[in-house]
């Protein structure tokens, strides 16, 4: 199942690909060249620093594509396999190492095509080490979110955690939607608005060469991996006492 995980999170980078490619036949499809327009206006932290709102929108937009093929790399796993939100994070994290691991070969091998094999030293270690494990850091909270969404129904029936989906409740009494389901989309889409949000910091950092925060981010990272790894829910076993999946295993 890990192998299987990390073979689709490989593969999932190959629709990127094909998107690209047909950049040059339906430049139209291009959704990078709409955010050309925002260039002229500016964040300013300082007088010294400013942050182009066109980087912003790039890299949120890089996000959304890459991470939206990580959990659909996840989602192709059997999901009654997996019995804990512990387990969710492993797979995500197995997914985010096969995607890495075929960007990172496409990535050495058009330096190697364009620049030459002497230029790929540094690269290599940068991505090696820093790019790979931020796309670990972006997935294993994304696969935190995903388990939590995935055992809905055992997670609604809490009753510690019964005061904090007051507000869930509520939406679903008047539009008549089922709690529990309600509660799945709303943690893929927390999952997913975070991870996207955190792969956005990260490109915008290396774009605006603020290398020196990079250490800092990804040590934070990994404390905040660590910790929802450690969260006492994240080890319950639920496969074998949560016999309501069944509506949440299709989502």
């Amino acid at each position: 199942m890990l192998l299987q995980t990390f073979i689709a999170g490989a593969l999932f980078v190959t629709p990127l690909l094909l998107y690209k490619y047909l950049w040059q036949y339906f430049p139209w499809i291009n959704a990078f060249e709409y955010t050309k327009t925002l260039g002229v206006d500016l964040i300013g932290f300082s007088s010294f620093q400013i942050l182009p709102i066109n980087v912003v929108v790039t890299f949120m937009l890089v996000g959304v594509i890459e991470e939206t093929a990580k959990l659909l790399a996840v989602k192709t796993t059997d999901k009654k396999r997996i019995c804990s939100i512990d387990d969710a994070i492993e797979m995500a994290v197995m997914a985010a190492l096969g995607f890495a691991f075929l960007e990172n070969i496409l990535y050495f091998y058009n330096i190697i095509t364009v620049r030459g094999i002497d230029e790929i030293f540094y690269p290599f270690i940068f991505r090696s080490l820093f790019s790979t494990f931020a796309h670990i850091m972006f997935s294993g909270v994304l696969g935190y979110y995903y388990g939590m969404a995935l055992f809905a129904t055992q997670e609604m029936k809490d009753k510690q955690n019964n005061k904090k989906w007051t507000i869930i409740r509520t939406i679903a009494q008047i539009f008549h939607f089922k709690k529990n389901v309600l509660f799945h989309h709303e943690k893929i889409t927390e999952g997913l608005l975070i991870a996207i949000g955190l792969h956005a910091v990260f490109n915008i950092f290396l774009e605006m060469n603020w290398t020196f925060l990079i250490v800092p981010f990804l040590t934070a990272g990994y404390i905040l991996v660590s910790y929802l790894i450690e969260r006492k829910e994240s080890h319950k076993v639920y496969c074998m006492v949560d016999n309501n999946r069944n509506d949440l295993l299709d989502q």
